[in-house]
């Protein structure tokens, strides 16, 4: 049995996006201790239950002050003194960075990350963001260096890795297809009776929400009877839509905002055909729970995305911050509505096929040796 330490960025993911993943470590009999700023009583409950233990890591996730990232090196550093683990697995940007540093420095034997996107530093093309750009690749590349294993959730991130030697592709460098989805927790639904789009993330611009309300704009003059919905929330991220951004969309009527939610899978079954206009992704959670539940997908050609569509057959591809080709995309599901239900099919097949948790994580375990 291995003591596991897992550290993510966002408390509600350690339930959301790994916990079955923590689970499957507790069946196979390991100790599993899992770190995030703040969870929840909701999360700290449904990880007990997991048989999970929880421990909170004072951490700023979106923020960009190097003294107090540094910091966490040193409070990561004394929680693995304190904890002893076997085994340390991190995701998102801080964790990989600062937690990997100071497992190496704690000593602890085995020492795995996930890369899930590559967020704000390497999409931001103003000077500051190569700036930040050009500190993460150097963080990455003393973070990385005697991993075990690094797991890519799409192969465009893991070739970017292993250009810019940060990973060795033949012996760290594992791809799988993403944090999988539990397909009998998402099962598929019937449609609604009208044509409607819905788009679920951060409110960030960085997923295309402002080309989806552009686009809901375009086709509202033509056909106005079609809903597009929205649900997430503003999130601290720089780039983040502001509340009177958002407000403004709904007077305007281009937009229903549903607001944060706990679970999604109502507001799936309320829609025609997903959408996710993302300038990159790891691979998309939510556009693997809608296709879990029968919906096709209007998605972008970018890293990330473009593996959960086969064009024409279960969804179609549009290019990156492109309000009018998303329009046109969404225009051939609302001309030809017999085509929803044939692609959102297939939309489960695939699912079913290469995006099941329980092949995910197995994939995983094996790989890390704690099957």
């Amino acid at each position: 049995m291995a003591r596991i330490l897992v550290l993510g960025s966002f408390a509600d993911s350690l339930v959301n996006f790994r916990g079955p993943l923590l689970r499957e470590l507790v069946k196979h009999g390991h100790e599993v201790i899992a770190c995030a700023p703040h969870a929840s009583v909701d999360v700290q409950s449904e990880l007990f239950r997991l048989g999970v233990e929880y421990c909170h890591v004072d951490m700023d996730r979106t923020g960009t002050n190097p003294i107090h990232d540094l910091d966490l090196i040193r409070r990561m550093f004394s929680l693995f003194r304190e904890l002893q683990p076997d085994v340390f697995l991190a995701y998102t940007i801080k964790p990989v960075i600062y937690g990997s540093i100071a497992a190496r420095i704690a000593g602890v034997h085995k020492v795995f990350s996930m890369i899930t996107g590559l967020g704000y530093a390497f999409m931001d093309q103003s000077p500051k963001g190569r700036i930040l750009r050009a500190i993460s690749i150097f963080l990455y590349r003393i973070a990385l260096k005697h991993h075990d294993k690094v797991f890519f959730q799409n192969p465009d991130d893991m070739r970017l890795f292993a250009d810019l030697g940060l990973v060795k592709p033949s012996t760290q460098a594992v791809l799988v297809h993403g944090s999988g989805i539990n397909i009998d927790l998402f099962r598929p639904a019937r449609f609604p009776t009208t044509i409607s789009f819905l788009l679920i993330a951060r409110l960030i611009q960085d997923k295309g929400i402002q080309e989806y309300v552009d686009a809901a704009k375009i086709i509202k003059l033509q056909a106005p009877h079609v809903r597009f919905f929205l649900a997430g929330w503003i999130d601290s991220n720089p780039r983040a839509i502001c509340s009177d951004q958002l407000q403004a969309w709904q007077d305007g009527g281009a937009i229903e905002y549903l607001g944060k939610l706990s679970d999604v899978r109502e507001a799936i079954a309320g829609c025609s055909v997903y959408v996710l206009p993302s300038y990159r992704e790891g691979t998309p959670r939510t556009v693997l729970e809608a296709m879990a539940m029968g919906r096709p997908v209007i998605t972008t050609d970018v890293p990330g995305c473009r593996e959960t569509v086969r064009e024409g057959e279960n969804g179609f591809l549009v290019p990156a911050r492109d309000a009018n080709a998303l329009a046109d995309a969404m225009l051939r599901f609302i001309h030809a509505p017999g085509m929803i239900a044939p692609m959102g099919e297939a939309s489960r097949r695939i699912a079913s096929e290469k995006y099941d948790v329980r092949k995910v994580n197995a994939d995983i375990l094996f790989a890390i040796g704690l099957a």
